[in-house]
């Protein structure tokens, strides 16, 4: 039997229809959905509400997608769902290089939607994931002056707090949870979005390249999460920061 969600979503979209069916289907599954068509006035309304996720267009009036997420992520650390046409290659990359933690592509399949929003709901209220349980039972890891904490959602570097998304911190788990194994695409979409490697996603190449520098590695020379060539990624964990 399938439980009740709880939640408070926040469309942001300008169709009127789809963002009226989304809301719908959202709210008969358990979920509180509030919906605003004006890009122009969505940074205040997710500043305001601090909604527990919001589901954001890219292709606004007023303002688009990617402004709206890079204005709102100081003060806004909830998950961000972006919808985006599947040929936006360069758009999809923007959302997350500016904080967004996952995308759907349109035209929209509901259950598709609800499987993400949940997961994402889950990962963020969580204070430990089904994934970092599985991977390593300790819930904080030292590498040198780096520092992650899974029960906490928290890392620091030098005992200051670095700025992580939600996906980012997820990611970043998961890789130095299993220091010292190659951890292929496919093991890290499994992990983390419950869905298959299509060969062409780019959102965790994106999220590596945001996190290397932030935990002081060397984005052009990385020592800590290294690239292996049609393997995946490894975090070393004799590399630690300096």
């Amino acid at each position: 039997m399938e439980t009740t969600e709880t939640g408070r979503i926040l469309i942001v979209e300008d169709d009127e229809r789809l963002a009226e069916l989304t809301r719908e289907y959202l709210e008969s599954n358990g979920l509180s959905v509030g919906v605003e068509g004006d890009g122009a006035k969505a940074v205040d309304r997710i500043l305001d509400e601090q909604p527990d996720l919001v589901v954001l267009d890219l292709m606004l009036p007023g303002e688009d997608g990617v402004s709206i997420c890079r204005r709102v992520r100081q003060g806004y650390q909830g998950p961000i769902l972006m919808l985006t046409a599947r040929t936006d290659d360069l758009d999809q990359v923007l959302g997350l290089e500016m904080g967004a933690d996952d995308y759907v592509f349109k035209p929209v399949r509901p259950r598709v939607l609800l499987a993400r929003v949940r997961a994402l709901l889950r990962r963020s209220n969580a204070p430990q994931s089904e994934e970092t349980e599985a991977a390593d039972d300790q819930s904080r890891l030292s590498f040198g002056k780096l520092v992650v904490d899974s029960a906490m959602r928290e890392a620091w570097l030098n005992e200051e707090s670095i700025e992580l998304t939600s996906a980012e911190f997820d990611l970043l788990w998961l890789l130095a949870s299993n220091a010292g194994r190659v951890l292929s695409r496919e093991e890290i979409f499994s992990a983390l979005r419950g869905i298959e490697y299509d060969g062409q996603d780019r959102s965790i190449d994106v999220r590596v390249s945001r996190i290397r520098p932030k935990i002081g590695d060397d984005p052009m020379h990385p020592r800590l999460i290294k690239t292996v060539r049609s393997k995946g990624y490894l975090f070393v964990k004799e590399a630690a920061p300096v």
